[in-house]
């Protein structure tokens, strides 16, 4: 793609949907109904690339209207044979609920978490099958963070992998002090 070309299709992302609409008369020299912005910039930019670098071939053309065709249209969305009982489905389908392997609030294995903790750094290497911290394995952060701090925490909010703020100088939670 040109670079002109290219900093022309950038510039359709900051457009309003108003402006939209004028550019696509100006590239296709008709009005648009449409005002959903996402669908004019994606327009937009398609008949840009296609003036800028030519459209498909005739060949091309050829082939996807013998593809178009040939394809079976279909009226209605199918109906859900698994529900509505045909045997048939039911007999060759199974259900079941597969387990997530991981805990999705944890990093990717190999991950190090870093925190300071009463003026000491901890780090702990997120394993596939727990973690290690000072040499040792663990199975849950919640074990080392008790570990570090002698008193029960949720390691998850421990090491700031809760949705909420982390947590400073060994404060259980933030914004409070140690009095």
């Amino acid at each position: 793609m040109e670079a002109t070309t290219y900093q022309e299709i950038q510039k359709l992302s900051r457009m309003t949907a108003g402006e939209l609409r004028e550019r696509h008369l100006e590239v296709f020299g008709e009005e648009t109904r449409s005002h959903h912005k996402e669908f004019l910039r994606k327009r937009i930019a398609w008949r840009l690339q296609t003036l800028a670098e030519g459209d498909l071939s005739e060949r091309a053309r050829r082939k996807a209207e013998e593809l178009a065709n040939d394809a079976d249209l279909r009226m209605r969305a199918p109906r859900d044979a698994v529900r509505l009982g045909s045997a048939e489905v039911k007999a060759r389908t199974t259900t079941g609920h597969i387990p997530p392997s991981r805990d999705p609030r944890l990093p990717l294995p190999g991950t190090l978490l870093a925190r300071e903790f009463q003026s000491r750094d901890i780090v702990v290497k997120v394993l596939d099958n727990g973690f290690e911290f000072d040499g040792r394995r663990y199975k849950s952060l919640s074990a080392i963070a008790k570990e570090v701090s002698g008193s029960k925490w949720n390691g998850f909010l421990f090491f700031g992998l809760t949705s909420g703020e982390k947590p400073r100088n060994g404060n259980r939670k933030p914004g409070r002090r140690n009095e």
